[in-house]
Protein backbone atom coordinates (compact mmCIF):
# COMPACT_ATOMS: atom_id res chain seq x y z
CA UNK A 1 0.00 0.00 0.00
CA UNK A 2 1.18 3.59 -1.06
CA UNK A 3 1.83 5.91 1.55
CA UNK A 4 -1.50 7.71 2.23
CA UNK A 5 -1.03 11.79 2.40
CA UNK A 6 -3.61 14.05 2.79
CA UNK A 7 -4.26 17.58 3.44
CA UNK A 8 -2.18 20.92 2.59
CA UNK A 9 -0.54 23.74 4.51
CA UNK A 10 0.93 27.01 3.41
CA UNK A 11 1.35 24.85 0.17
CA UNK A 12 3.69 22.15 1.74
CA UNK A 13 2.21 18.54 2.14
CA UNK A 14 1.35 17.75 5.65
CA UNK A 15 1.85 13.48 6.41
CA UNK A 16 -0.81 13.04 8.30
CA UNK A 17 -1.20 9.44 7.75
CA UNK A 18 0.98 7.02 6.27
CA UNK A 19 0.56 3.31 6.82
CA UNK A 20 1.97 0.37 4.66
CA UNK A 21 2.56 -3.15 5.04
CA UNK A 22 6.30 -5.36 4.44
CA UNK A 23 5.54 -8.86 3.77
CA UNK A 24 8.48 -10.68 5.11
CA UNK A 25 9.47 -13.23 7.68
CA UNK A 26 9.72 -10.59 10.77
CA UNK A 27 12.78 -11.04 12.57
CA UNK A 28 12.68 -12.15 15.60
CA UNK A 29 16.39 -10.97 16.86
CA UNK A 30 15.48 -8.15 19.04
CA UNK A 31 17.64 -4.84 19.61
CA UNK A 32 18.58 -6.24 23.61
CA UNK A 33 20.66 -8.76 22.02
CA UNK A 34 23.47 -6.36 21.73
CA UNK A 35 26.23 -8.02 23.39
CA UNK A 36 29.65 -5.84 25.01
CA UNK A 37 33.28 -7.05 25.63
CA UNK A 38 36.02 -5.87 27.49
CA UNK A 39 39.05 -4.03 25.57
CA UNK A 40 41.67 -2.30 27.24
CA UNK A 41 39.29 -2.09 30.65
CA UNK A 42 36.72 -0.33 28.76
CA UNK A 43 33.20 -2.03 27.80
CA UNK A 44 32.82 -2.01 23.91
CA UNK A 45 29.01 -2.93 22.46
CA UNK A 46 28.26 -4.24 19.21
CA UNK A 47 25.86 -5.93 17.24
CA UNK A 48 26.36 -9.75 16.99
CA UNK A 49 25.77 -11.20 13.33
CA UNK A 50 22.26 -12.21 13.58
CA UNK A 51 21.36 -8.74 14.84
CA UNK A 52 23.11 -7.09 12.30
CA UNK A 53 21.08 -9.40 10.00
CA UNK A 54 18.06 -8.52 11.62
CA UNK A 55 18.73 -4.46 11.35
CA UNK A 56 19.75 -5.11 7.62
CA UNK A 57 16.42 -6.85 6.69
CA UNK A 58 14.23 -4.06 8.00
CA UNK A 59 16.20 -1.34 6.69
CA UNK A 60 15.82 -2.85 2.83
CA UNK A 61 12.21 -2.86 3.33
CA UNK A 62 11.60 0.33 5.68
CA UNK A 63 13.46 1.97 3.15
CA UNK A 64 11.23 2.00 0.51
CA UNK A 65 8.46 3.31 2.23
CA UNK A 66 10.40 6.68 4.11
CA UNK A 67 8.29 9.74 3.79
CA UNK A 68 9.74 12.85 1.19
CA UNK A 69 9.79 15.30 4.82
CA UNK A 70 10.57 13.83 7.73
CA UNK A 71 8.31 14.16 10.31
CA UNK A 72 8.36 16.85 13.48
CA UNK A 73 5.51 16.38 15.53
CA UNK A 74 4.12 13.91 17.65
CA UNK A 75 2.91 10.80 15.87
CA UNK A 76 0.76 7.79 17.03
CA UNK A 77 2.06 4.61 16.06
CA UNK A 78 0.93 1.35 15.58
CA UNK A 79 2.92 -1.60 14.69
CA UNK A 80 1.43 -4.90 13.72
CA UNK A 81 4.06 -7.80 13.61
CA UNK A 82 2.11 -11.00 11.65
CA UNK A 83 4.24 -13.77 12.27
CA UNK A 84 4.31 -17.46 10.15
CA UNK A 85 1.57 -19.97 11.62
CA UNK A 86 2.94 -22.92 13.29
CA UNK A 87 1.58 -25.83 15.26
CA UNK A 88 -2.23 -25.20 16.14
CA UNK A 89 -2.16 -21.79 15.95
CA UNK A 90 -4.78 -19.89 13.20
CA UNK A 91 -4.89 -17.16 11.31
CA UNK A 92 -5.20 -13.31 13.36
CA UNK A 93 -4.67 -15.28 17.07
CA UNK A 94 -2.36 -13.33 19.12
CA UNK A 95 0.98 -14.59 19.68
CA UNK A 96 1.95 -14.86 23.29
CA UNK A 97 5.22 -15.84 23.02
CA UNK A 98 8.71 -14.07 22.65
CA UNK A 99 9.64 -11.86 21.35
CA UNK A 100 8.33 -9.91 23.57
CA UNK A 101 7.17 -6.25 21.71
CA UNK A 102 8.86 -3.56 23.39
CA UNK A 103 12.15 -5.37 22.19
CA UNK A 104 10.61 -5.97 18.73
CA UNK A 105 9.89 -2.45 18.24
CA UNK A 106 13.15 -0.79 19.96
CA UNK A 107 15.22 -2.26 16.35
CA UNK A 108 11.97 -1.28 14.49
CA UNK A 109 12.20 2.48 15.65
CA UNK A 110 15.59 3.14 15.31
CA UNK A 111 15.75 1.64 11.91
CA UNK A 112 13.13 4.20 11.28
CA UNK A 113 15.22 7.26 13.09
CA UNK A 114 18.18 5.86 11.04
CA UNK A 115 16.02 5.99 7.45
CA UNK A 116 14.79 9.72 8.35
CA UNK A 117 11.16 8.32 9.04
CA UNK A 118 11.04 11.48 11.89
CA UNK A 119 13.33 13.09 13.62
CA UNK A 120 14.29 11.54 16.49
CA UNK A 121 11.71 8.46 18.02
CA UNK A 122 10.60 10.86 21.01
CA UNK A 123 8.19 11.95 18.92
CA UNK A 124 5.96 8.47 19.13
CA UNK A 125 4.09 10.27 21.75
CA UNK A 126 1.52 6.71 21.33
CA UNK A 127 1.72 3.22 20.87
CA UNK A 128 -0.07 0.14 19.92
CA UNK A 129 2.05 -2.36 19.30
CA UNK A 130 0.61 -5.64 18.41
CA UNK A 131 1.67 -9.45 17.63
CA UNK A 132 -0.42 -11.84 15.78
CA UNK A 133 0.13 -15.22 13.63
CA UNK A 134 -0.89 -14.41 10.33
CA UNK A 135 -1.06 -16.87 6.79
CA UNK A 136 0.69 -13.63 5.14
CA UNK A 137 3.26 -12.53 7.60
CA UNK A 138 4.76 -9.21 7.75
CA UNK A 139 5.04 -6.08 9.47
CA UNK A 140 1.41 -3.40 8.96
CA UNK A 141 3.22 0.05 9.94
CA UNK A 142 0.44 3.24 10.15
CA UNK A 143 1.89 6.73 11.51
CA UNK A 144 -0.55 9.15 12.84
CA UNK A 145 0.08 12.83 13.53
CA UNK A 146 -1.15 14.14 16.69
Amino acid sequence: MKNKKIELNNKKRVVRVIRFFMPMKPPTTTHQQKKVTVKNGKPIFYEPTDLKAARSKLMAHLGQHVPEHKIEKGIHLTVKWLFPITGKHSDGEYKITKPDTDNLNKLLKDCMTDLGFWKDDQLVASELIQKFYAEIPGIFIQIERL
